[in-house]
């Protein structure tokens, strides 16, 4: 076994896992191209990655996972606290010592006739101040593969650790046989340990994602004075040259993807204007030298969903794909090109195969192609909107949290919470509309998702929620990013999306923006600022003054309705929840009064 490091904490780890998993060889990840190069051409060799067409797709991978391991395992994911109030009510909770003896015993022995790949990673670029390193072991050339696009991989990596320091995070993955009655994704936040047991899906074996970066970096970041949020960075630039950032979270369904890769309006580009991308799904903040707070995205390349990604839908996505080096999981394929396909792509193929692998013709079968998460792992660097700040160590200077859900009837197209203290309210009272009955829920009800994050806050909520007060404490008045809230769902008597969204919603970015700089006033009403409605830019739409007028109007007896949803969701989170938050609620409830 060759080592790439002295570092004696690493070492008796990875030992650990040899004797645990046995496998028969041990192969450090260095990062090279020649290195990943072979291990793509063995998983080709096997089957586990079919090669795309390589003059279309240079570089390009198809990949199927067992057909009842396709998406993250919410009710399989554990927080492995000493105390369940620790992990909190919106978690699942697993003794630490038993979680151990559990997954140890599942996986004692299961890379018996397999190598075992050790892969250096780091969260955020290597050296940066927010960077945070860890190590994952996998018997999956597929893991190591999508690692290699979505972190920084590698010696670098072990270098940056050095040969003395234990600040790292522990990461275990074995594909076992994929046995959904055994498939646990735990995190142990006191341990700084991941295991990934019976699963070969990327949200829960690709370990520097939600794992990594928001379960056990949530907690990281509370002890350590920082935050990691489920959020996108994006920059505008203006036609003066000068840029602005903005961080936004939205629950699953809510266009977040496509806000993250805008493509602004024509007119909006003829002035001068552009959109830039930092990242697409995590942000890490903290405050900087200066006094204001700096996000940066942790990852180095995109997880996307696959279907409906389009020319029209978000072109850059697209084109981030296309470009090479990106590997498909559970998509189409177009066996006359070899090429992949996905619903929401023009030109279905004849001559297919769907994500199963079965002859499928797109043209005329009513089954679907690909799975409706199948997913794309691309470089960031193939984004024709990569923000040139993309690997600024320091991150970009945020300016507005924007929050959003998918709301029929209450939320206004665009409001501003009245201080921090309101907007942590407003962030924490988030709620998003169900959008299918095949989620196993009526249509139009309400899940409540605080800052997006319910499914991988790697603790207690109320503390949590505690925790972005403080974060406010930190930061001087004048220098605390505004927070706003969004829906570019609202809908009109008839059922019709009010607001053209995609492109457009740089409209009511730019009105954000202004308002961080104090440039435009606005209306004071019962949930917060709006904007009057001459003030949002409507040139070339087919929207009227009166039209925006009605997406701001306030529904006191549906906000009355909401105040008992929040008051709800905030009991079932326990006494964790701050007094200050149900301070705003009965300020709610009293602006909202008949």
């Amino acid at each position: 076994m060759e080592k790439l490091t002295n570092n004696k904490s690493i070492l008796d780890w990875v030992q650990t896992r040899i004797d645990l998993l046995q496998p028969d060889k041990v192969v450090w990840i260095d990062g090279s191209k020649e290195q990943i190069q072979a291990l793509k051409d063995e998983a080709v060799s096997t089957g586990e990655f079919i090669k795309l067409n390589e003059e279309k797709l240079p570089d390009c991978y198809f990949h199927r996972t067992n057909p009842n391991d396709v998406a993250r395992v919410e009710d399989r994911t554990f927080i492995c606290t000493p105390t369940k109030e620790e992990a909190g009510p919106l978690n699942n909770w697993m003794d630490p010592d038993e979680a151990y003896k559990m997954c140890d015993d599942i996986i004692r022995g299961s890379y018996k006739g397999k190598t075992m790949y050790v892969i250096p990673y780091s969260m955020c670029k290597v050296g940066s101040p927010f960077a945070k390193y860890g190590l994952e072991v996998t018997d999956s050339i597929y893991v190591v593969c999508n690692m290699n696009i979505i972190t920084r991989i590698g010696q670098r990596v072990l270098d940056a650790i050095g040969p003395d320091s234990t600040d790292w995070i522990k990461g275990t993955h074995a594909s076992c046989n994929s046995d959904p009655e055994k498939r646990y994704i735990n995190q142990w936040p006191q341990d700084n340990t991941i295991y990934s047991v019976n699963s070969c899906y990327g949200g829960n074996v690709l370990q520097g994602k939600k794992c990594f970066a928001l379960r056990i970096a949530s907690n990281l970041a509370r002890q350590e004075g920082w935050q990691a949020e489920h959020m996108l960075i994006l920059g505008i630039e203006y036609p003066n040259g000068e840029t602005k950032y903005l961080t936004a979270a939205f629950p699953s369904a809510c266009g977040k993807t496509n806000l993250a890769m805008l493509v602004p309006p024509k007119h909006y580009v003829d002035k001068g204007y552009k959109v830039w991308c930092v990242g697409d799904d995590i942000s890490w903040i903290r405050k900087g030298p200066d006094g204001r707070l700096y996000a940066v995205n942790p990852e180095y390349g995109f997880f996307g969903v696959a279907p409906g990604t389009n020319m029209q839908s978000n072109p850059n996505a697209l084109l981030s794909c296309r470009s090479g080096s990106s590997i498909f999981t559970n998509v189409a394929r177009n066996l006359d090109d070899n090429t992949f396909w996905w619903e929401g792509m023009p030109d279905a193929p004849e001559n297919g195969e769907d994500w199963l692998g079965n002859p499928w013709n797109g043209k005329t079968s009513t089954e679907k192609g690909a799975y409706p998460n199948s997913r794309f792992t691309a470089p960031a660097k193939n984004c024709p909107c990569l923000s040139s700040e993309f690997e600024n160590p320091n991150g970009v200077p945020v300016s507005a949290f924007v929050f959003g859900g998918r709301r029929a009837k209450l939320a206004p197209l665009v409001y501003q919470a009245r201080n921090w203290q309101h907007g942590v309210f407003v962030g924490a009272a988030m709620g998003s509309e169900t959008t299918a009955a095949a989620q196993g829920q009526k249509v139009g009800v309400v899940r409540h998702d605080p800052m997006a994050m319910r499914p991988f806050i790697g603790y207690d909520c109320g503390t949590y929620l505690q925790h972005w007060l403080d974060m406010g404490k930190k930061i001087d008045e004048d220098k605390q990013p505004k927070i706003f809230n969004v829906n570019w769902f609202r809908k009109d008597d008839e059922g019709h999306f009010m607001w053209p969204g995609f492109g457009d919603n740089l409209r009511v970015l730019l009105w954000i923006m202004d308002r961080c700089e104090g440039k435009v006033d606005a209306v004071e009403t019962p949930i917060g600022y709006l904007p009057k409605p001459e003030d949002i830019d409507i040139d070339g739409l087919d929207v009227t003054v009166d039209d925006v007028k009605a997406m701001l109007t306030v529904d006191k007896a549906l906000w009355r309705e909401e105040a008992d949803g929040i008051e709800e969701f905030f009991k079932s989170l326990g006494d964790t929840v701050p007094q200050e938050l149900y301070d705003e609620l009965a300020t709610l409830r009293a602006n909202v009064a008949e």
